[in-house]
């Protein structure tokens, strides 16, 4: 077994005291199994995520059942949950997913663009100025009521059909959402292909167009083993929101090539080596992974996980 003691905490310098985790593995973790989840099980599982220190976890999607057939469930789940002293986001594709969480009381929801056409084709069967256009009003009347609104935006350094995105595109898209009023931005990488150098640059041209760091969190794929230099990277821009999913579950239905997202137990151990604060138990949060890895009938792909629940 590993040493409790383990990691060793080193600080580096440059880096925030704390970070929030955006923990979505209830949401985009979930979202591609193709068996079904049953309803209990996914409010155990936010529970238990609370319970390891997570306070910030999504829960669910309002979007259509016939899009995302496992989140069909959102009116049931989220009634379950709702009283957890802990943020609760869901994503509202449209006004009526915005009046279908409004009316269950969500208080923090999200809205899914993208920085290139292929993705808004493929995710929205709009343009991307199309889907800008159908998010303005979800913003609007959401703001209105006080609620708090992510702007994500998907293929921010990468597309599997355009290849290469330009920054300048990225930028422009990022600015649109927060000039209709989203208070955070999420910044996709969704098929994995960021390397730190281009984390750098897209940050410092945000902050150049008017972008603050405060309002924006990163959100990796591993797909080449990048998620951690990358949010490392981030991390010595000021970036402090990190989206990570428990287990290492998820990935995306609408780009065949996203694999798995950053796991949440790899980076936590990364930021408690490197004295930063989470606020994360993690023997909890490995003890939950393990047990809905043990749901989905399947070793969880984490190897913080592993390596913490391997028994000699």
């Amino acid at each position: 077994m590993t040493d409790r003691r383990l990691p060793m905490v080193v600080p580096a310098p440059g880096l925030p005291a704390r970070v929030r985790i955006h923990e979505v593995g209830a949401r985009d973790g979930l979202q591609n199994e193709k068996a079904a989840v049953p309803t209990e099980v996914k409010a155990e599982f936010i529970r238990r995520l609370a319970d390891a220190g997570l306070t910030t976890i999504e829960a669910t999607s309002f979007v259509h059942p016939k899009w995302v057939p496992q989140l069909a469930d959102a009116e049931e789940l989220f009634p379950l949950v709702g009283e957890l002293p802990v943020e609760l986001p869901v994503l509202v594709p449209n006004e009526r997913g915005l009046d279908r969480a409004l009316a269950l009381g969500a208080r923090r929801v999200a809205v899914f663009a993208s920085a290139t056409e292929s993705f808004a084709k493929a995710n929205l069967n709009r343009t991307v100025d199309e889907a800008l256009g159908m998010f303005e009003p979800v913003v609007e009347r959401a703001k209105s009521q006080g609620v708090h609104v992510r702007g994500y935006l998907s293929m921010c350094f990468g597309d599997p059909w355009e290849g290469p995105v330009p920054i300048h595109q990225v930028v422009r898209v990022s600015k649109s959402l927060m000039d209709m009023g989203c208070d955070e931005l999420s910044l996709g990488d969704t098929i994995g292909v960021a390397t730190p150098g281009h984390v750098h640059n897209l940050l410092a041209e945000l902050n150049a167009q008017g972008v603050p760091t405060g309002a924006i969190g990163v959100h990796f794929h591993d797909t080449y083993g990048q998620a951690l230099a990358n949010t490392l990277a981030a991390l010595q821009h000021g970036v402090t929101t990190v989206d990570a999913s428990a287990g290492g579950l998820g990935g995306c239905p609408y780009a065949k090539s996203a694999t798995g997202n950053l796991a949440t137990e790899d980076l936590v151990w990364m930021l408690q080596g490197l004295g930063i604060d989470t606020g994360v138990d993690l023997g909890r949060l490995t003890a939950t992974s393990v047990w809905m890895a043990a749901h989905l009938d399947r070793p969880s792909p984490s190897r913080t996980v592993r390596a913490l629940s391997h028994k000699e």
